[in-house]
């Protein structure tokens, strides 16, 4: 029983608030999907993020071990899921990014944060930084059929990550006033993360849910899979080896999707597998929970 009161702890918070957002589509109200978007990924998670990495306490030998199993866990996806989508036929530039790439920042940070507090928040940045760095040049690449390196360069996660680990390894602090400053930009990440994943969910619309449902359930056991051998493998401490298995196992994010929707790759398939996998994850992260807790 304190297991089961354990896991909804976590859990309830992050999908209580993706239902205000699916909600508050529903009701009618407005909610500018692309300002409150650009307001989180330019401030408000670079400053969560920045402050996460200056303030953890992980180990070097820890962060290295971490930081590798996270890289070759997406070498790991992208090189299986590429052969399945090889051997079923499925177009490459519509269902491969979204199946190699999770959902690690509007729902992977908030379930670590619940689940392992600051030093798993440490861990999932690292993670969600990996992550960032392929989808902004091999998932790019993917679905547009070109490189988009100076992207990368601009984005401010990107800097927020390697800043923040500039002054984890340099043992860096800033002023006070600027680190409160950044920690209030930072308190707004989460919440304004979980809302939109809801009002985009709500706005969503596929014809393709038997397919999806397939193929959120062949993700979600290979990321399962790969994501606990690696963290058995690198022999990662029990907090890092539960960020990696959750953020392994996060659903298909919302921005393969927009990629879909924008370079015209199959939308429609691309929603359906976003909305199944993002269900599927309510029933199966508390399940996950349970096993790695």
């Amino acid at each position: 029983m304190n297991l089961l009161t354990t896991v909804f702890e976590i859990v309830a918070p992050v999908f209580l608030l993706a239902g205000i957002g699916y909600a508050w589509v529903k009701l009618g109200f407005e909610y500018k999907l692309e300002f409150v978007t650009r307001l989180g990924v330019t401030l408000a998670v670079p400053s969560l993020i920045f402050v996460a990495l200056m303030q953890t306490q992980i180990p070097g030998g820890d962060l290295t071990r971490f930081t590798m199993a996270a890289i070759v866990a997406h070498i790991v996806f992208a090189l299986v899921f590429w052969g399945f989508v090889r051997v079923t036929g499925l177009e490459q530039r519509t269902y491969l990014s979204p199946l190699i790439f999770g959902n690690t920042g509007n729902l992977g940070l908030p379930l670590c944060i619940f689940a392992f507090g600051q030093t798993g928040l440490g861990y999932a940045v690292i993670f969600l930084a990996v992550t960032a760095l392929f989808s902004f040049t091999y998932g790019i690449y993917l679905v547009a059929g070109r490189g988009a390196f100076g992207k990368v360069l601009r984005e401010p996660m990107v800097w927020a990550t390697l800043l923040g680990a500039l002054f984890l390894w340099r043992g860096w602090q800033t002023p006070v006033f600027l680190t409160n400053t950044l920690e209030l930009l930072g308190q707004m990440a989460v919440p304004l993360m979980l809302i939109t994943v809801g009002v985009a969910i709500a706005r969503l619309t596929t014809r393709k849910i038997r397919q999806a449902v397939w193929l959120s359930l062949f993700k979600l056991a290979v990321c399962f899979a790969t994501g606990w051998v690696l963290a058995v493998t690198f022999e990662l401490e029990p907090v890092a080896f539960g960020v990696v298995v959750l953020q392994a196992c996060t659903p298909v994010a919302v921005t393969s999707y927009l990629l879909a929707e924008r370079f015209k790759a199959d939308s429609d398939a691309v929603a359906g597998m976003v909305m199944v996998s993002t269900l599927l994850s309510v029933a199966a992260l508390p399940l996950i929970l349970a096993i790695i807790l």
